[in-house]
């Protein structure tokens, strides 16, 4: 390496809390306007490597360089003002204030003890202008979408006049044109001598948009590749250490596919049946049909694969069979009898569970123990004349810790401090522990590493083995293919088709998720 092109240097950086190595002598560089890739395992030592760097985390041992010269960082605000900038999947904005409030929070322009909102509007203005985005300096941030919310972050960054910029997962959110303005915004970055330190567990994005690779496995640098030439399964070993092959564990389905998907619900093997399902109206358009008279069938023991692009309806569609969301029409059935599903409370009762799409918002309390998660919505199970089995709970939370593999210190540990995937896996034991007859999962393994992948792979086809049935939202559609016994395509808010694994091919697939509304007129008669 040329070391007159060398930005930053981390060297033999390690760091431990208690119980736990969570980085072991890490050494990793970034050149001047590189952008460079950080992928590993969740609890591989990626988070905690960049809250170092931005001043989050003291290590134990190691030393920092920026420009060839040492530093040592006090804390964030210190690391800022050195021109390194973070920008985390939770974004660190104030909602209630504007934009330009947002950008130059701290550092407002003015005469001291007060703010030129002249200055304020036209330097904010020229950021965005520098970023090409067409935002309003004068917009309330909660107002904004994910996408612009990230410019008005990025921005902010800008600010500072930032050399190194720390993107954690900034596409997990983001549909597929505003990955690619992003990407445009740091090639633009890079072109100006900005470094990115891009982190992503999408191999993709990774060979799309990075110079180099550098790969986190148990708090140690194992490698740093040029992301032109390093193929997936090279990345993938150094990650896991196994094959991209070994990802997916799937059986096949005992169950026989009938030809079409609409039947009359009263066969033995039909779990769940949906028929007519019906929405009409949304926040931003009431008038809008949202769900449109869908149909389809679950068998028992069977993983349905539910496939569309963003605005397909697929989460409003689970969200409505499992009562989140009211319906206008339709009618669900359990086991062959008509159930009525007000409530999520209703559906389990009936015997679903849901493990929503955003886990941290809808599937825990971050604040709580891992026990007191998992345990949650069993307390009516554990509890006796008005007090809880505190020794039959530990015992199942236990028994679920152990079949899920869940790493954690302890059952008390509070489960914002686990990795992505535990915390998963943490959201799926608390629906396993009341033993569902159903259960659906919505993007069951977003913003997780692959060796957790690989083993909620291994675990859907155990829950079906077993008979449990398992509706799987996923936009990965290797991961549909490869794990669905039949799926079912949705676009704009219908069912477009339903394909069985034996006849599923990517192109057959995405030409039902691209079809396009059938245009009908009706005469009055």
């Amino acid at each position: 390496m040329d070391d007159h092109n060398e930005l930053l240097r981390m060297e033999s950086i390690s760091k431990s809390f208690p119980g736990v190595l969570a980085l072991d002598s890490v050494s990793l560089d970034v050149r001047k306007g590189e952008i460079l890739g950080l992928i590993g395992e969740n609890g591989a030592g990626k988070s905690t490597l960049m809250k170092i760097l931005s001043g989050v985390y003291a290590m134990d041992s190691g030393q920092l360089y920026l420009e060839g010269q040492p530093i040592h960082i006090l804390n964030p605000h210190h690391a800022q003002q050195l021109g390194i900038s973070i920008i985390y999947q939770e974004f660190n904005l104030m909602p209630n204030l504007t934009v330009m409030e947002n950008v130059y929070v701290g550092h407002e322009p003015g005469p001291p003890g007060l703010v030129s909102r002249r200055q304020l509007y036209q330097r904010t203005q020229q950021l965005l202008d520098r970023l090409g985005v067409n935002l309003s300096p004068t917009a309330t941030v909660r107002d904004l979408a994910v996408a612009e919310q990230q410019m008005a972050e990025i921005a902010k960054a800008l600010s500072m006049e930032v050399k190194v910029l720390v993107m954690d997962e900034p596409t997990s959110a983001l549909s597929d044109t505003e990955v690619q303005s992003l990407f445009n915004i740091m090639r633009d970055l890079r072109r100006t001598g900005i470094s990115v330190i891009f982190i992503s567990h999408r191999m993709d994005e990774i060979k799309t948009i990075c110079d180099r690779v550098t790969v986190l496995r148990d708090g140690k640098n194992v490698g740093t590749l040029a992301a032109a030439e390093a193929s997936e399964e090279a990345i993938i070993r150094l990650m896991v250490g196994r094959s991209l092959n070994e990802f997916f564990h799937k059986e096949e389905s005992s169950h026989p596919t009938s030809e079409t998907d609409r039947g009359t619900g009263s066969g033995e093997d039909i779990a769940l049946e949906v028929r007519g399902l019906t929405r009409r109206g949304s926040k931003r358009d009431p008038s809008a049909i949202v769900l449109d008279d869908i149909s389809f069938q679950l068998k028992r023991g069977e993983l349905l694969g539910l496939a569309g692009l963003v605005g397909a309806g697929r989460t409003e569609l689970v969200r409505a069979v499992f009562g989140a969301d009211p319906c206008d029409a339709g009618e669900i059935y359990v086991d062959g009898k008509q159930v009525d599903i007000g409530s999520p409370l209703d559906a389990i009762h009936v015997g679903m569970g849901l493990v929503p799409e955003d886990r941290k918002e809808q599937g825990l309390i971050l604040h709580l123990a891992v026990r007191e998660n998992m345990s949650l919505p069993s307390l009516n199970q554990l509890t006796h004349f008005g007090f809880v089995d505190r020794g039959e709970e530990v015992r199942r939370v236990r028994e679920y810790v152990a079949r899920l593999q869940i790493r954690t210190p302890s059952l008390e540990q509070k489960v914002n401090n686990l990795s992505g995937g535990n915390q998963q896996k943490v959201v799926i034991s608390k629906w396993l522990m009341l033993k569902p007859k159903i259960l659906i999962m919505d993007e069951p393994t977003r913003g997780i590493d692959v060796g957790a992948k690989a083993e909620i792979y291994a675990l859907m086809d155990q829950l079906t083995r077993e008979g449990i049935s398992v509706i799987m939202i996923s936009s990965e559609l290797p991961e549909l293919l490869a794990m669905s016994d039949r799926i079912v395509c949705m676009a704009e808010g219908r069912v477009s088709g339903v394909v069985d694994r034996r006849d599923a091919t990517p192109e057959l697939v995405m030409r039902y998720l691209t079809a396009q509304r059938r245009q009908t007129t009706q005469k009055a008669a």
